[in-house]
């Protein structure tokens, strides 16, 4: 499955990519290139805070308004923000485009960040880390990526700490936004039944205040990792133990990227046939649930498996774990095993590229990242679904990819 994309560049250097699709629906929104790791210690959570508080007033508009622009036609306005990115977008019944994008665009470029209103917001998010907290499943992967990344930006959970939170206010708000949220610093994309050049009038004519100057998330991004392996139990004084597997990987643009994502898809999957569900689960009834997971960043990435399970058997599972890991760091996998591993990986692949938003948002992530790690200004060509790319992989690269998640380089984190 291949989409075939459009790229176009306004006047103020916003690159846009753009994708035709028979819909009544139209998607578009705006992936800035600055996340959590782009902050210093003062001010731990503020790109997660200016997502929370971009949407409480404008030059142009009051929160009341911003709140219900979209929603009066039957659309959303949503954001989100990772160690990576920050993303404002729009689901909306097609014909509403110019509402859409000039409101995002008065977002980004407009944004007053009122006192009265970040204080609000403020108890908002300060309630959202106590209920983080409180929720160790969740809570473990944060604490777990803070010794993972050890003395770097990647380190701090993305909401931030209570007391950075305290010093936003308006003048670090606006601060921040001015320094990245710049036209060189983001992509804008759409999806729907838009004619382009109507897609890209509209953008040049919203977008035409924005500044073109700043700070490029991406450029910043200098972290060296430390990789020995740690292994730490933390006392919740729970029944239920909660364990997190894992280790650092190379960042999004590895050869290895394909090989490591379908030899997780193996291992702990969303299919109830994955090794270790199978083994710790459906054979020896051990755990309540057990998944494992890649992420990867612009220089960087993480492989975890997650498990819970009773106290007393949380040595076993991980036993049992790192038995099952090991096989595939000594035996390649036969090319019937690959071809079946493949076909269920690529099956799921399809059946998610079906959901629409989240096929702009993989969009959208894939040209931000292409176009700030190009180490010269051409763009790609297309971003297709990486279809061809799992298919070609061999025997030798999931061998090659088990060693990089081999036991003795993994990390351990044990809530009981």
């Amino acid at each position: 499955m291949k989409k075939e994309y459009q790229y176009f560049t306004t006047s103020r250097g916003l690159r846009i990519i753009y994708l035709n699709t028979n819909s009544n629906a139209e998607y578009c929104g705006v992936d800035v290139a600055v996340g959590s790791r782009n902050e210093d210690t003062e001010n731990f959570g503020i790109a997660h805070f200016i997502e929370h508080t971009i949407f409480k007033g404008t030059k142009k508009h009051t929160a009341n308004y911003i709140s219900n622009c979209m929603e009066q036609v039957g659309g959303e306005l949503n954001a989100y923000t990772t160690k990576d990115e920050t993303v404002v977008y729009s689901i909306f019944p097609k014909g509403n485009i110019n509402r859409a994008v000039s409101l995002i665009a008065d977002l980004i470029i407009n944004s007053t960040f009122p006192d009265e209103q970040l204080d609000r917001e403020r108890d908002v998010v300060l309630d959202e880390i106590d209920s983080y907290r409180d929720t160790p499943a969740e809570a473990i992967y944060d604490d777990f990526e803070e010794y993972l990344f050890e003395g770097t930006p990647m380190a701090h959970n993305i909401l931030g700490n209570k007391n950075t939170i305290k010093t936003f206010d308006s003048v670090k708000c606006t601060t921040f936004l001015t320094e990245y949220y710049t036209a060189s610093n983001m992509i804008f994309f759409y999806m729907g039944p838009t004619k382009p050049a109507k897609v890209l009038t509209t953008v040049e004519k919203y977008f035409a205040d924005m500044s073109n100057t700043g700070l490029r998330g991406y450029d910043a991004i200098t972290n060296t990792f430390n990789t020995q392996p740690v292994n730490k139990v933390c006392n919740i004084e729970s029944h239920q133990s909660h364990t997190i597997i894992g280790t650092l990987l190379p960042g999004v643009s590895s050869k290895l990227r394909f090989p490591l994502a379908l030899l997780t898809n193996i291992l702990g999957g969303p299919g109830m046939n994955a090794r270790l569900n199978t083994i710790l689960r459906e054979e020896r009834g051990l755990v309540y649930t057990i998944e494992a997971t890649t992420s990867f960043y612009n220089n960087c990435g993480t492989f975890t498996i997650y498990f819970g399970c009773d106290a007393d058997d949380s040595d076993k599972c991980k036993q049992l774990i790192f038995k099952e890991i090991s096989k595939y760091t000594k035996t390649k996998l036969t090319k019937i095993q690959l071809d079946k591993a493949k076909r269920q990986y690529l099956g799921q692949l399809i059946v998610s590229g079906e959901n629409r938003e989240q096929l702009a948002l993989s969009a959208a992530h894939e040209y931000l990242v292409n176009v700030m790690s190009a180490k010269e200004s051409t763009e790609p060509e297309h971003i297709s679904s990486h279809l061809e790319e799992i298919n070609a992989i061999t025997p030798d690269d999931i061998f090659q990819a088990a060693q990089i998640i081999s036991p003795e380089r993994l990390s351990v984190l044990t809530y009981k």
